[in-house]
Parts: structure tokens; sequence; C-alpha cells
């Protein structure tokens, strides 16, 4: 990784909080277009966002709850999704479903295949030794290529950094 000290060097630092796999794409493809810009990149995983971070994503979901933003292609139109959709067992299985099917028909990177990049691009990842605590992870559940580390590992890289994203 460069130094960040290095003159006319840019750095960034994303907070990750959410763990669905829509809420994932966001910092994976803002740290790695940052990475691929040159700009040295700090991702910290913490609460929800820690998920992200297993060794195993299968788990991730779509949550159509409070996102009434959300519209799928279906038949030609966009559907939405009411709030109220997500009180129906399986809704949020089979948007996840349609969701992972419409990454690979469009051809958009998974989220493994982003956070591999990510690791590639020299991305620093570090989870949060708080939450770890907190939901009782070990560093056995997580990938191997990251730091842990609490709020003041975060701190220092973000008070360097010309870019803090809250994701």
């Amino acid at each position: 990784m460069t130094d960040q000290s290095t003159e006319n060097s840019k750095s960034m630092s994303i907070i990750v909080t959410k763990g669905t796999l829509d809420w994932a794409y966001p910092p994976f493809i803002l740290g790695t277009t940052a990475a691929a810009m040159d700009v040295n990149v700090t991702m910290f995983f913490t609460f929800y966002g820690l998920q992200l971070l297993k060794k195993d994503l299968e788990h991730l979901q779509i949550s159509t709850l409070g996102n009434p933003g959300m519209e799928m292609p279906m038949m030609g139109m966009h559907m939405s999704m009411p709030n109220m959709v997500s009180t129906i067992p399986g809704v949020d299985a089979m948007c996840t479903t349609m969701m992972k099917n419409l990454i690979k028909k469009k051809g958009v990177a998974s989220i493994p295949e982003l956070r591999e990049a990510a690791i590639d691009s020299d991305v620093e990842l570090i989870g949060c030794q708080m939450t770890m605590d907190l939901f009782e992870f070990s560093e056995d559940d997580l990938i191997k290529d990251i730091e842990v580390g609490g709020a003041a590992t975060y701190m220092e890289k973000a008070l360097k950094s010309d870019i803090n994203l809250f994701i």
C-alpha cells in the first residue's frame, strides 16, 4: 500500500454499516473505483456491515422493509415493492433471488468478486473489534485479508483522509 504521506496522494475512508445485498454494492464499488484511481482507501466495517467480511456471503439478502424506492424490472416495466409487501413470508427471499438473477443477467460483479477486487487493489479492510465482541464473532468467522480494530483505528485513518463516506 502506498504511504499516505506521499505528496499529492489522495485518501478516502468509508464506514460500512449495512449488511444487505443491495447495501453491499455502494461501498465496494466506490472503494474499488477510488483505488483504481490511485486513491488510498480504508473501509471500516461496523455493526451489520461486518457481515460483508464473513467468509461466506451466501447469507446476504435484500430487505424490502423501509425501502420504498425499490423497483425491479419485470415483464418490460418496473414493479415497485411497497413496504407492506415485506410482511408476507418469503418476499425477501424472492426479492433476493430476483436481484441475484438480475445481477448475473446484467453481468454485474458479485459482492465476493468486488470484495476480492478490493483486496487485490490494496484497499484496507478493517473489521470493528467492538462489533465482533458485541455479536460474538471471532476472527475465524471473517476473511483473512483484514485488520481488526476499533473506533480509534478508524479515526486515525479518517482524520488523514481527503474524503470520508458513511454508507
